[in-house]
């Protein structure tokens, strides 16, 4: 397993933190449902830092040969993640919760 990093610091940026959230309740984390070999993709936010990120874990590596959806937050933001790194992912524990799955949660996505 393969797990990347990016994280956009917003200072400079016509971006907020609650503007990119918005842009993630109009439709932007869905069509990542859809992506071959994407076991889990989660945004982060760190308000204290006015930082904006996303965190992917593949299930070997992102795929070369197919196109990812479009990066809107780069678009949005105005360039490419100040911090973009990839790890190997040398172990795997999951918690016991009551949640039935993980799609669609989230303080941007729960009203």
């Amino acid at each position: 397993m393969k797990a990347d990093i990016a994280w956009w610091e917003l200072d400079g940026s016509p971006q907020t933190i609650e503007s990119l959230a918005e842009h993630l309740r109009d439709g932007a984390v869905q069509p990542w449902a859809n992506v071959p070999g994407l076991r889990v993709k989660f945004w982060i936010a760190d308000r204290e830092n006015n930082r904006w990120g996303a965190v992917m874990v593949w299930e070997t590596d992102r795929p070369a040969d197919r196109p990812l959806p479009p990066n809107r937050a780069a678009e949005l933001i105005g360039g490419p993640p100040t911090h973009r790194m990839r790890f190997d992912v040398e172990a795997v524990a999951e918690g016991v919760h009551s949640l039935p799955v993980l799609h669609g949660l989230g303080t941007a996505l729960t009203p």
